[in-house]
């Protein structure tokens, strides 16, 4: 009997835990469609802004604002690693931390000084422990309000614009589709033509050439800013996207498995009580026998 007792238990555990799994599952489907709405209304303002600065920055010596500048020999860069503040969801967080941690040893293999800067609890906790570790910012992941961005923006375009940093990359997961999201490794500042976001260069005599006012200067003090601001903003709309699609995904197969895990120990059980009932029903005709 004891051994019939533990299997049910194991039953109803198992039970227990698909009901949760079930209930993630559906709750991330329902925050992945508001996600990926987000993302897909970003994108084309991002593109566009993108060329418009493209064009403008061709244009324009790298003198014409300290977000064009572009170092000698690069020395000390700075790197935003974007993942979660949850775990169960799958390999979201180990493709972004895997591919930080190759870029942070390749930089400095190279020579170069890295400072890390996390965005989310898991890049927080892989990272607090490294020597180029500086702050790490939580519990910003699960807003789409920009106004929780713009503090951590303004820090690192200043940090740039004072020449702390020679460079500035953010490593991030971007959404794909629901089943795919894609680790990235995007040179944030400084902003160079060259810095397509599909990483496929465009020849200058096809860029759109357009027509400014006022000066060049004065419109890429107000632009590049906002620029950035933009590419940030929807980075982590990609990241927000990416990571309820991995939960979701995750969900779906952690629930499957306990149905799988159910079938195995119902048919477990009704074996051990199939031969209980055998092994009792012999003693009682062996019994009756000998009487």
């Amino acid at each position: 009997m004891s051994g019939f007792k533990e299997i049910k238990r194991r039953i109803n555990s198992v039970k227990s835990t698909r009901q949760i799994t079930k209930a993630m599952k559906m709750v991330s489907a329902a925050k992945l469609r508001k996600a990926q709405d987000a993302i897909t209304n970003a994108r084309p303002y991002a593109t566009k802004m993108q060329d418009v600065i493209d064009s403008l920055s061709w244009r324009v010596s790298s003198d014409a604002h300290p977000m064009l500048r572009q170092a000698e020999s690069v020395k000390k860069i700075a790197v935003y690693v974007i993942t979660s503040d949850r775990g169960l969801c799958g390999s979201f967080n180990g493709s972004v931390i895997r591919t930080a941690k190759n870029f942070v040893r390749d930089r400095r293999a190279a020579g170069q000084e890295v400072d890390i800067y996390a965005l989310g609890k898991k890049a927080r906790d892989l990272f607090r422990r490294d020597q180029g570790f500086q702050k790490a910012y939580t519990d910003i992941s699960q807003s789409y309000q920009f106004e929780l961005l713009r503090p951590i923006i303004n820090e690192l375009n200043e940090k740039f614009i004072d020449g702390e940093y020679d460079e500035v990359h953010v490593i991030f997961n971007r959404f794909v589709s629901a089943l795919t999201q894609q680790p990235i490794t995007h040179r944030l500042l400084p902003l160079s033509p060259a810095d397509e976001p599909d990483n496929v260069p465009v020849e200058e005599s096809q860029r759109l050439d357009y027509t400014y006012e006022p000066q060049d200067e004065l419109l890429l003090a107000q632009l590049l800013p906002k620029h950035v601001e933009v590419q940030v903003h929807t980075m982590m709309l990609d990241s927000v996207a990416s990571e309820h699609a991995a939960r979701m995904t995750a969900m779906d197969s952690a629930t499957n498995n306990a149905s799988e895990m159910i079938d195995k120990l119902t048919l477990l059980y009704n074996r051990a009580r199939q031969a209980a009932i055998t092994t009792e029903l012999t003693e009682i005709i062996a019994g009756a026998e000998a009487l």
